[in-house]
């Protein structure tokens, strides 16, 4: 009977332990990490799209998203919509939700692109970026690098802003104002990443090439 005891001990808990990373820990699965952090590229950390932040330089620094507050709200057909013109530092790694934009003449992504006044093939590995991100379009024309959760990463020029204070206009193809943490697509972004663009939204990295 001890040895049968020993045999399932040695067997289960290894499995128990992997339930439990925090911050930084390693991970496979969703379920490996513990609350409501999630698994980038096999370590536990944050989710961007609901926006804890736990893990901000182990604790002891200020979160990501502390200096950046709210401006107003815009309300659309009687839904209301947060207003920014910040968004979360920069860093080699800034965590943020890729979105899928049309940046063609009658698409999505209503007027021409802000950096070239024009409109763009979505066979272009292009991006817009939230207001605080796009900065006045002092990252117009230049890449940036995304990588998403399944390893895979790409280059893509910046062509636009994902305004995150106007919307719900014909200038923005009556869409509400972006958030603040999005890097919004092309198709051949989403293509080149190997990611589904019918799911609409993927949690991403990305920064300055």
């Amino acid at each position: 009977m001890a040895n049968l005891v020993f045999f399932i001990s040695l067997v289960l808990l290894p499995h128990i332990s992997l339930a439990t990373s925090s911050c930084d820990g390693p991970c496979q699965t969703l379920d490996d990490c513990e609350g409501q952090l999630i698994c980038i590229n096999g370590v536990c950390n944050d989710d961007p799209n609901i926006g804890t932040n736990q893990c901000s330089d182990g604790g002891s620094s200020p979160s990501p998203n502390s200096d950046c507050q709210q401006i107003g709200s815009l309300n659309c057909d009687g839904e209301s919509f947060p207003q920014y013109q910040c968004s979360p530092p920069v860093t080699s790694s800034t965590q943020a939700i890729l979105t899928n934009n049309d940046f063609s003449e009658g698409g999505d992504g209503g007027a021409e692109s802000k950096c070239d006044e024009s409109f763009h093939d979505n066979s272009e590995l292009i991006v817009a970026l939230s207001t605080g991100w796009y900065n006045g379009g002092s990252r117009c024309g230049k890449m940036i690098r995304i990588t998403a959760t399944n390893g895979n990463s790409v280059l893509a020029k910046v062509v636009d802003e994902c305004d995150s204070v106007n919307g719900c206009d014909a200038e923005h193809a009556n869409q509400p104002p972006c958030r603040n943490n999005i890097v919004d697509g092309s198709d051949a972004v989403w293509s080149m990443l190997e990611l589904n663009k019918d799911e609409g939204e993927e949690a991403i990295t990305w920064s300055d090439a």
